[in-house]
């Protein structure tokens, strides 16, 4: 009995040990994103300022959780792309017609998410911000 318990201890160190190693590489590729893509840059700074908006205009927890979704999904999208970017120039360091294909398509992706966010990001914070700077303009 004690040499399955202490198997099972060690199984569990393991798996704690490779979680800890999987996290590590998320950040490492997240990193990756943000030091290469220039793209990426322009998402960060749109987050940060969508985040900023949304806790000055004090936005229920509906809308949080609309915009973050979105926000998810706009970062999945880039580096997803970066992703087949940097797969597609290792199976075909030449330049290929198909390589070019799956990068358009790729980048493609990453502008349907980013108008898609830009619609979503209008609807949830236009109102509020209007309701907010209407009386200064006016």
């Amino acid at each position: 009995m004690k040499r399955y318990y202490s198997t099972g201890i060690k199984t569990m160190k393991n798996f704690i040990r490779s979680r800890i190693a999987s996290f590590g590489h998320a950040f490492r590729g997240l990193w990756y994103v943000l030091r290469t893509q220039q793209n990426a840059w322009i998402h960060a700074a749109l987050t940060a300022m969508v985040v900023v908006l949304g806790l000055w205009l004090a936005l229920p927890a509906r809308d949080w959780a609309v915009l973050a979704l979105t926000i998810a999904m706009v970062w999945m999208a880039e580096t997803l792309n970066t992703s087949i970017e940097a797969v597609v120039d290792l199976a075909s360091p030449t330049h290929h017609p198909l390589a070019k294909v799956g990068k358009d398509v790729g980048a493609a992706a990453v502008l349907i998410v980013a108008i898609v966010a830009v619609v979503v990001g209008l609807l949830i914070l236009g109102p509020p911000l209007w309701a907010r700077i209407a009386p200064w303009v006016w």
